[in-house]
């Protein structure tokens, strides 16, 4: 098997003593899209900001391509990312908010219509974001996350705010994004979504790693992804 892409190793991150992330250890490889799952405050936010450098571990590593996400030599490159409320300047327009993060990020301003259409925005790119749905705020966070031509994609409830041909568009472009060796990590607790559109899931409560199952595995035991999930983690809080 190839190199992990993304991979956390005995991750710890403590808030006054008290972890949100506990000993966490996953990989995550090119080519397959894993749903990382669990409740309100189970740590996948703070998990996903590790991996990005947005926050300092207590204890233990958390790598992209074998390395820090501080010290990638061209991080937006290798790795895109949407956190969840993306905070876009509500006079600009999409396009120049693509555009300014290009420039800033040495990419070529060619990029920033491709991404665009990509994230089929292009009719509206020259609209004020203000007048933005959330689910066009939605593509156009991903627009500028695709802006390096990552191979690694990172999302949180990228889901929020579409409507049913959206979401069927961000699974279908998900899934094309893995085929193409990409690898994709996304938060989400829309778990009839997840199970449609990952291969894997990474499941967590209280800032640890309770099951980390394939799709495939799910089916065959017979049950659905939401049975899996409520048994996995009503199970922890017994």
């Amino acid at each position: 098997m190839s190199a992990p892409v993304a991979e956390v190793e005995g991750l710890t991150k403590s808030f006054g003593g008290v972890p949100a992330v506990d000993h966490l250890s996953f990989a995550l490889h090119g080519g397959e899209i894993a749903g990382f799952l669990g409740p309100n405050g189970a740590g996948k936010s703070t998990t996903l900001r590790l991996l990005l450098g947005l926050a300092a571990p207590t204890s233990g590593t958390a790598r992209v391509f074998g390395r820090r996400y501080a010290d990638l030599d061209e991080p937006t490159r290798s790795v895109g990312a949407v956190l969840e409320f993306a905070d876009f300047h509500p006079n600009r327009t999409g396009r120049n908010h693509v555009r300014v993060l290009a420039l800033s990020s040495g990419i070529d301003e060619h990029r920033v219509a491709e991404v665009l259409e990509l994230v089929d925005l292009s009719a509206v790119a020259d609209r004020k974001v203000g007048g933005y749905s959330l689910g066009m705020r939605q593509r156009l966070g991903l627009a500028t996350a695709l802006l390096g031509d990552p191979k690694l994609l990172i999302l949180d409830e990228p889901i929020n705010g579409l409507d049913p041909a959206g979401v069927h568009w961000l699974r279908a472009f998900l899934r094309r994004f893995a085929d193409g060796g990409g690898a994709v990590l996304v938060s989400s607790h829309v778990l009839a979504e997840v199970e449609q559109s990952v291969d894997r899931v990474l499941i967590i409560n209280q800032g640890r790693l309770l099951a980390d199952q394939s799709m495939t595995e799910i089916a065959r035991d017979g049950g659905s992804l939401e049975q899996t999930y409520l048994a996995i983690t009503q199970a922890v809080a017994l």
